[in-house]
């Protein structure tokens, strides 16, 4: 894995015309610019620079399955909304059992039932890592029991106490209004208003930001930063669709939320990472940040504008705490029902892996027997043995917990099982029903686009070799004898789709023809590979535009060449990562951050030069091309997650050759 400064700009190219299908090599786009621009806030935040749609363009797909090429204009709100429905339908299948045939049943065991030992309305009990409550019977090994049943409560956190509405202009870290926090369970709460600045509507229209100064926290304190819009049926009143941010004092983003899962609104919680003073932020959804966190004209333009009320608190919401040994391997799964609506886990080095306040199992297969339908889901595949903290909090009153452990699909399936990947170059007839679309579609194959990229129909075998070989060394290779992973394809091995443990890619087709608006897409994110036997799309017609600006959100490798790149190399490589990427759902991986300095095989789209591997030299195809791998690396921050992420453990324990 390697790590490097993000690419966001390579300079405008100029058009490459006249490519012919089967044609010879074609006039080379100029050389990209030697300095590329630094990334605005806007997108190193994963934040989107449109306003969310009210209705999902024809071909949208799925963001958290599709490889989107402009994922700053996905509508986030309404696939998490999706996926929440989903996660119910999903649940209830399973209840009356008319899920998948295939599906592996939930272990029928009586789960180990806990009743939370702190009591009823207090906080201080098992609210830190320190104090959490053991589950000692719980766990995978042999003499546990893999199912377990946590009720509890989350206590009322102190009353806020009022402080007057911050004046303006106090739309930067320098202008920032103080917010006094005398310590520990403590609460402060005013109201105030987006557009009402010098820099609003009524001003210069650059955007209204406010920002608050929070001069005393501490290392491990919970910082919670809850905002609430007025409820109004009036349709002419403005309503304003939040994002909140927290900055350290040198500008720099450490944490985001845009909606707290239920509403528009945003709720953010946080442990401080070290002593210090920080700065929340308050801005529209389509006008999150400015540009320069310290010049409040630095917006983009105006956004929604609205009121608002905002409450802080450090250590002052309840927070319940659980303790469980998990081996390498297992994979986690929990849902939480009741008056909780935030999860997280940590490892036994105390590192955040994941927090979640959103149901996403409508994404599992039908096999998966992961739990979900809660307020809030996740799942995790260990990557260390040893004791993990489960933390339950985000509400008031009762909750119900559900926690799940399985050792990892392949280790079920008896010591003949291996996982086949199909990579399917010859054009297919596919349902594309499985990922959104409209039914059969027709899809052109592989060597209908070689002249595109200035490729010669004698070339195609150099082509498919390439991308097979980047298919390898990211899945074969990169984890030696620790995957368990045969790779076919449709030149050299007869088509096995349709036998068991067979999943297949298509590597071919356009946007058009499949229907479906996204450079790739898989059927599921499946942690643990329970389902064997899943479809994945990787289009062509994107990545192989003529002409386009060299800049993050275009994909097209073209956008990447120039004479002295090794053509043939270059579309191998990047083809082999967009396969890589969707395989990587397959085997249980969400989107990482595509705009921090990590690169890693699940970035999400928009920063394709960072996935293709594009080296320093801004050019494809030439010898400081990046080797991009499955690796640690944090969440896509639009898709709701937080933590960081090991896409190589999702990986290798989804492919385990352990027996």
């Amino acid at each position: 894995m390697r790590h490097r400064p993000i690419l966001t700009a390579v300079g405008a190219a100029g058009a490459v015309a006249g490519l012919l299908l089967f044609g010879g090599p074609t006039a080379a786009a100029p050389d990209p610019a030697p300095h590329p621009a630094a990334p605005d806030a806007t997108r190193q935040l994963g934040l989107p620079d449109v306003a969310k749609k009210k209705a999902v363009a024809a071909g949208a797909v799925n963001p958290y399955l599709g490889l989107v090429p402009e994922p700053n204009k996905v509508d986030w709100a309404y696939w998490r909304k999706k996926m929440a429905a989903d996660g119910q339908q999903r649940t209830v299948s399973r209840k009356v059992g008319t899920g998948d045939p295939r599906g592996l049943a939930t272990r029928d065991v009586e789960p180990v039932f806990v009743d939370e030992q702190e009591p009823s309305r207090t906080l201080g009990g098992n609210d830190k890592i320190g104090t959490a409550e053991t589950l000692s019977r719980f766990g995978s090994a042999d003499g546990r029991t893999p199912s377990a049943r946590i009720v509890g409560t989350l206590a009322e956190g102190p009353a806020a106490v009022q402080f007057d509405p911050p004046k303006e202009d106090n739309g930067s870290i320098r202008l920032a209004s103080n917010v006094v926090l005398p310590g520990s369970q403590t609460r402060r709460t005013t109201t105030g208003r987006i557009g009402d600045g010098p820099h609003g509507s009524e001003g210069d229209k650059k955007g209204d930001f406010d920002f608050y100064r929070i001069a005393t926290a501490k290392a491990g304190q919970r910082l919670l930063v809850d905002l609430d819009t007025p409820t109004s049926n009036d349709a002419t009143q403005p309503k304003l669709d939040s994002v909140v941010v927290l900055w350290n004092k040198a500008g720099k983003a450490i944490a985001l939320n845009d909606d707290d899962g239920e509403t528009l609104d945003s709720r953010l919680a946080v442990n401080i990472p070290s002593d210090g003073e920080y700065y929340v932020s308050v801005g529209a959804y389509d006008s999150p940040v400015p540009e320069d966190p310290f010049d409040s004209g630095s917006g983009k333009g105006v956004g929604a504008e609205g009121a608002y009320s905002v409450t802080f608190g450090l250590d002052a919401d309840d927070v319940d705490f659980y303790q469980v040994d998990l081996r390498a391997g297992d994979v986690l799964g929990a849902s939480v029902s009741g008056s909780a609506r935030e999860l997280s886990v940590r490892d036994p080095e105390d590192h955040l892996r994941i927090t979640s306040r959103q149901d996403q199992s409508g994404i599992y297969p039908p096999t998966s027997p992961l739990p979900g339908g809660g307020n809030s889901v996740l799942a995790h595949v260990a990557d260390a043995t040893g004791p993990h903290t489960i933390a339950v909090s985000s509400g008031a009153g009762r909750y119900d917990l559900t926690l799940q452990v399985y050792r990892p699909g392949p280790e079920k399936r008896g010591a003949s099982t291996v996982q086949t990947i199909f990579l399917d170059f010859d054009g297919a007839q596919v349902n594309t029903k499985i990922w959104g679309g409209t039914g059969v579609r027709t899809l052109s194959p592989f060597r209908a686009f070689l002249g595109r990229w200035g490729l010669k129909s004698d070339q195609e075998n150099a082509a498919i070799d390439a991308t097979i070989r980047s298919v390898r060394e990211n899945l074969e290779h990169d984890f030696g004898g620790r995957a368990a992973i045969r790779i076919l394809n449709s030149r050299d091995n007869h088509d096995p789709w349709g036998e068991p443990n067979v999943s297949r890619v298509v590597v071919g087709g356009s946007s058009d023809e499949a229907g479906l608006s996204t450079v790739g897409i898989s059927q599921s994110v499946d942690p643990g590979n329970f389902d064997t036997e899943e479809s994945a799309l990787v289009l062509l017609d994107d990545i192989s535009n003529p002409g386009g600006a060299r800049n993050t959100s275009n994909p097209s490798l073209l956008a990447y060449l120039n004479g002295s790149s090794n053509r043939v190399a270059f579309v191998g490589q990047a083809i082999g990562n967009a396969v890589s990427h969707e395989i990587g759902h397959f085997l249980g991986s969400w989107h990482t951050a595509a705009f921090d300095d990590t690169a890693d095989l699940m970035d999400q789209g928009g920063n394709f030069a960072m996935l293709w591997g594009v080296g320093a030299d801004q050019i494809g195809g030439t010898a400081d091309d990046d080797d991009v791998d499955f690796g640690r690396d944090v969440f896509n921050p639009g898709e709701g997650f937080a933590g960081s992420q090991s896409t190589n453990a999702n990986t290798e324990w989804g492919l385990s050759a352990v027996r």
